[in-house]
């Protein structure tokens, strides 16, 4: 057959005229060619009777621009460069009919592998059936095995690579009852013959069940008997089986048999171990490694920083850290990202920084650590500026990502970046399944859209204890405890149990409401009719409601006869309803144990400084204050925000700062009435202790809560709803001030402060002055 000459292809116009000729030979000057004298027959396009002149040139070219071709996986490029082989008569070479058939399979091209296979039946006689078997793994790396199975049924001479190929495809595709079963047919029908290890290997990755273990121990012994009991990569397998398959046990003994052991081995029990939860054992297997000198790779460092993450073993993995940086692997994504993961576990954020900072190339999990870490420690402004990074960098992302900005929105209370991150999970198929979708929950009913958040948790098809728990404590928070009790009871009808997460959301609902016996039926209920056991953390709940509800001598026998040592959330509770129902005696008795606990909590001081002055004792009130004062305490500045066209503006007390501030004080004016009686106002978490009570009347107006407030007048429209958060619980006077305002003006205000949603409408306010 002619073909196309290979240097005239390559080299330019005459250059086969000195191609030949030694170099000090060649004329200094060589005449431009012209491409009108190229030879015809050097072009594709040419006509077949000057093809059939030069039939002695073998096509290497084009059999090397096909492979080429193939390895980039161009299928239409190659269909088109065929055809024009096939008009020149350029025979395709075994070689590139091999790489066609691999890239087909590749790619999953199962109609161009189809044409490719049909141009062999046509253009190449095969007695001895050399691209049968190429044409084989191609059906099956395509998944078209009744292609596969009727070529290797029609094969003349199947060699044991034949058999290999249809068993290995049929078992990584999961059809493992055709794999076994052609197994069992190529023992019988040919006489003689051995598996080779590959046929083993893969029937023995295809059994990945607790439910496949005995198969796997008769092709174990299979194995055995046909002599390949010291096969490194048989024997391996077999480990990695025997995990996968959860029977430990012989994956140790398998290993332990093992004449020669490689890392792949090592690391298959190392798995082994994790999954059994057998984390001491990782460990020491690991350390076995290194005294034996077993050559460490990435995927072995990233197994054993997660068994020391989950452990917090913080020391083992510094250590660990050290070795791998030795080996120059720490800058690897997959020995860095569990680094960075072992470090925010452990709470060394700083190491973990530094570990991300070594890593080459992070990659999605890599960022979701650290983003994590930064959710974790209280950093959430930092996590949302890393995330908005890596989206005006079009960096990919994973749905773990998303739930940590899900979280961190919901800390922040950015209801604008939240639904943003919310629409763009979606559309890139990324919240993730319950964990995820949980935590969108819990950020729309935090960010103040509770109907949002009961939107998001209606669209579940099955939601989990987390979903529900999420939805619970929702409700429980902007205190509407009928629809949080009607949720709860739902979820138990629905047959989904509650977990201890739950029950602190229905008793929080409780204690918001004054829901006494509900509260008391709850806890009670806990660990006979749930299986749920009772922590300090429940106990605390319902202290808090009996001390909301004045029932103060309950509370504080709640807190002698639990089983738990009382905690300083036990104190405050009662401290809180002491302040509350005006109880001196029982507020001494709180305080003393709470300052026992927490000395640098400058909450105690200020509430016992209130409750003193409330009785007129201004002398004990005034020690309260000097302490304060010798131990350099200061209240938290409060600081108030509203979001305006996607804008965050904040306020702290007094501030004067904002553009609009004589707008928003000319606005706050107009509210001042004389309900704010500067006599009976006493110090509270808005203020500074070193104010005094005559400017109780004038600091009044500079809380940052009206501040915000005002903005959201004179910055909203009419009819939209003022949304408020707050970093502190909100003092009596300014819920009173925003009843009075949404009396006035018909605005809806809504005000998250640090315990609970209040939701003013027409001089009411959702809590019933109940907080």
């Amino acid at each position: 057959m002619s073909s196309i000459n290979a240097q005239n292809l390559l080299l330019p116009p005459r250059c086969s005229a000195v191609a030949g000729v030694a170099h000090d030979k060649v004329p200094a000057t060589i005449r431009s060619a012209s491409f009108d004298e190229i030879p015809s027959w050097a072009s594709l396009k040419c006509n077949p009777s000057s093809i059939k002149s030069h039939r002695i040139q073998q096509g290497q070219v084009e059999n090397v621009h096909l492979i080429s071709l193939s390895k980039q996986g161009k299928l239409k490029e190659i269909d088109e460069f065929l055809k024009r082989m096939d008009e020149a008569g350029v025979s395709v070479s075994p070689h590139s009919y091999k790489s066609l058939l691999e890239t087909c399979g590749r790619l999953r091209a199962l109609p161009d592998g189809r044409l490719i296979h049909e141009r062999l039946r046509r253009t190449v006689k095969d007695p001895t059936g050399f691209f049968e078997n190429y044409v084989l793994q191609m059906y099956c790396d395509c998944g078209s095995f009744a292609d596969a199975q009727k070529l290797f049924d029609e094969m003349l001479e199947r060699s044991l690579v034949s058999w290999a190929i249809i068993i290995s495809g049929y078992a990584k595709e999961g059809h493992l009852d055709k794999a076994v079963r052609l197994f069992s047919h190529m023992q019988r029908s040919v006489s003689g013959i051995c598996p080779i290890p590959s046929i083993y290997i893969s029937l023995f990755r295809s059994l990945k069940d607790s439910s496949l273990l005995e198969l796997g121990k008769q092709i174990h012994s299979h194995v055995i008997r046909n002599g390949f009991g010291s096969n490194v990569p048989v024997d391996t397998a077999i480990i990695n089986m025997y995990v996968k398959c959860g029977w430990l046990e012989g994956a140790e003994l398998a290993f332990d048999r093992m004449v020669e052991k490689n890392a792949v081995a090592w690391t298959g029990l190392m798995v082994g171990y994790t999954q059994a939860e057998k984390l001491e054992d990782a460990l020491a297997l690991f350390a076995k490694m290194v005294k034996e000198g077993v050559p460490m790779d990435e995927f072995v460092f990233s197994i054993i920083l997660k068994v020391c993450g989950v452990l917090e073993y913080l020391n083992m993995g510094r250590q660990i850290h050290g070795y791998s940086v030795k080996l120059g692997m720490d800058s690897n994504f997959s020995v860095g990202t569990p680094l960075v993961d072992l470090y925010v576990k452990c709470g060394s954020f700083e190491s973990a920084c530094r570990a991300f900072e070594r890593i080459t190339e992070p990659n999605d999990v890599s960022w979701s650590c650290i983003i994590a870490g930064y959710c974790q420690i209280g950093e959430f402004e930092e996590s949302v500026k890393i995330f908005k990074s890596l989206k005006s960098r079009g960096v990919v992302l994973n749905s773990f990502v998303y739930t940590s900005i899900f979280q961190a929105c919901a800390a922040l209370a950015d209801l604008n970046l939240g639904a943003q991150a919310h629409a763009d999970a979606i559309k890139r198929g990324l919240v993730s399944y319950l964990y995820g979708e949980s935590a969108m929950i819990t950020m729309y009913s935090r960010c103040g859209r509770l109907d949002y958040a009961y939107r998001s948790f209606e669209s579940l098809d099955k939601p989990d204890t987390v979903a529900w728990t999420a939805i619970i404590c929702g409700y429980a928070y902007h205190g509407n405890a009928t629809e949080a009790l009607r949720l709860f009871n739902r979820m138990r009808d629905c047959g989904v149990r509650p977990n201890a997460v739950t029950f602190i959301g229905v008793l929080t609902a409780c204690s918001h409401s004054g829901l006494v016996t509900e509260g008391k039926k709850y806890l009670d209920s806990m660990k006979g009719e749930y299986g749920v056991d009772p922590t300090v953390d429940h106990y605390d709940c319902m202290v808090d409601i009996y001390s909301r509800a004045g029932l103060l001598e309950e509370a504080l026998e709640l807190i002698k006869s639990m089983a738990f040592e009382p905690d300083a959330m036990s104190w405050k509770s009662l401290l809180g309803g002491c302040w509350t129902h005006q109880n001196l005696e029982l507020g001494k008795i709180a305080a003393e144990n709470l300052l026992q606990l927490e000395s640098e909590d400058p909450a105690t001081y200020i509430v016992m400084f209130n409750l003193y002055a409330s009785f007129g004792k201004w002398e004990e009130a005034a020690h309260f204050r000097k302490m304060m004062a010798e131990r350099k305490l200061r209240k938290e500045v409060s600081c108030s925000w509203i979001s305006v066209k996607g804008k965050v503006h904040r306020f702290i007390v007094g501030d004067r700062h904002h553009p609009q501030a004589e707008q928003i004080y000319s606005k706050l004016r107009e509210f001042t009435s004389s309900t704010e009686n500067a006599e009976t106002a006493l110090l509270t978490e808005e203020e500074d202790v070193s104010s005094v009570l005559p400017e109780r009347k004038a600091q009044l107006l500079d809380h940052s809560e009206r501040l915000a407030i005002a903005f959201g007048l004179i910055s909203t429209p009419s009819n939209a709803p003022i949304l408020i958060y707050k970093n502190l619980r909100a003092c009596k006077d300014c819920h009173d001030f925003a009843k009075q305002v949404s009396l006035a003006t018909g605005r809806q205000i809504v005000v998250r402060d640090s315990n609970r949603f209040h939701h003013f409408k027409l001089g009411e306010c959702s809590c019933n002055d109940y907080w």
